[in-house]
């Protein structure tokens, strides 16, 4: 026999229970243990909502309420706008099983109305609705996700190689403000790698342009140039604006400059360095796993290492480790995953080997151990053997 919509709801009343809004509010005071559940579309919830609630549209609550609810004993609390949806909602878990399952009068008016306290999320423009519709969609990033990454402040050493793919990911993914450090300017050499620049832009600061490029992607982006070199000087100025840094220099001094402050700071360090056709990536995280001082004590002899410029590089191998920093960078940003933080990932492309190495903080480290001796910025030239005693420093940051 069809029922109308009166004996629907008459059933529901009969199998669901109703619980006012006071009732609610003391539930979730005294042990807070209930899942809350809005079922009302996206753009109401957006509006505003419970403190803690989840998101389940009604016409997705059947499909996805396993995943979101596994567990058929547990206590929810369903409600939507004023009291009906949840009711059907409710019933409707009822009928798949769940056992302790009740319903909010009044839904999230008569909350509202009541004075009780709720929550306003980020307020997505049209466009990034749509711009970001993919990583609404997975769980791990959600609306709350990608407001974190629209309000974090991130730093990148070098518009090189590896600064290059790092930034135009960074910047696509909605990371709110990319700060850029580089004193140089665009070479004809750069383009073999260094995808952020272009023909038209040859002697341009890198910089500068960056800024242009990061902007044509992505105009929710706000690029922050530093046409400077890195030093002992600025370093800390600098990186005290910003969330996390990503080092992509190509130099000992700045690495050691870098990881220094990022310790002194409490900045997690985004690793990157490429070499010839191989490429390494790590987190260095201050208090959650080792610093570069831990495994590197000591920088190489002047010469040891050479230079890109020196020896060489595939262009396309900083933008693979640069792709990983920038992956690196987001999990920080979300909290989600498990970073590279006591791992490096090594790349050797030529037998397209990837290893993943465990890393181990020193305890006797003299920058994050046990009992550290470096208390203060040093002369990174001097200490690389680059430069004698006494002379000026400067640091380069250039990737």
């Amino acid at each position: 026999m069809p029922k109308t919509y009166k004996q629907i709801m008459e059933e529901a009343r009969r199998d669901v229970p109703e619980v006012s809004v006071e009732d609610v509010r003391q539930r979730l005071t005294r042990d807070g243990k209930a899942t809350v559940l809005d079922v009302r579309e996206k753009e109401e919830y957006r509006e505003g909502h419970l403190q803690g609630a989840v998101s389940l549209p009604r016409g997705f609550l059947e499909m996805r309420v396993e995943e979101t609810v596994p567990d058929r004993q547990a206590p929810i609390i369903a409600y939507c706008g004023g009291g009906t949806r949840s009711l059907i909602a409710a019933r409707t878990l009822k009928e798949m099983g769940y056992t302790n399952v009740v319903s909010m009068s009044g839904g999230y008016t008569a909350w509202k109305n009541a004075g009780l306290p709720f929550v306003q999320d980020h307020q997505f423009t049209p466009e990034q609705l749509t711009r970001y519709s993919r990583h609404f969609t997975l769980p791990e990033v959600g609306e709350a996700g990608q407001a974190k990454l629209l309000a974090a402040k991130v730093l990148l050493l070098g518009a090189g190689g590896l600064g290059s793919p790092t930034a135009l990911y960074l910047a696509a993914a909605g990371v709110g403000t990319l700060g850029i450090v580089d004193h140089d300017v665009v070479d004809l050499s750069n383009l073999q790698r260094q995808i952020l620049h272009n023909n038209d832009r040859l002697g341009m600061p890198k910089v500068e342009s960056a800024r242009m490029t990061i902007e044509a992607l992505n105009p929710d982006v706000r690029v922050v140039p530093h046409q400077e070199r890195l030093s002992s000087d600025n370093v800390m100025e600098i990186f005290k604006q910003y969330d996390i840094i990503v080092d992509g220099c190509d130099n000992f001094p700045t690495r050691y400059l870098v990881n220094d402050a990022c310790v002194m700071l409490g900045k997690p360090n985004v690793h990157g360095s490429i070499f010839q056709f191989e490429g390494m990536a790590s987190v260095f995280a201050p208090g959650r796993g080792p610093c570069y001082r831990c495994l590197f004590p000591e920088p190489p002899p002047p010469g040891a290492a050479p230079s890109c410029a020196e020896a060489g590089v595939l262009g396309v191998l900083p933008g693979l480790v640069g792709c990983v920093q920038a992956l690196e960078t987001i999990k920080l940003i979300l909290g989600a995953g498990r970073p590279l933080i006591g791992r490096m990932v090594h790349f050797d492309t030529l037998s397209m080997e990837v290893r993943v190495n465990r890393l181990q903080r020193d305890p006797s480290c003299p920058m994050c151990g046990d009992h550290p001796t470096i208390t203060k910025l040093i002369d990174y030239e001097e200490f690389c053997g680059l430069r004698n005693p006494g002379a000026s420093p400067s640091t380069d940051a250039a990737a």
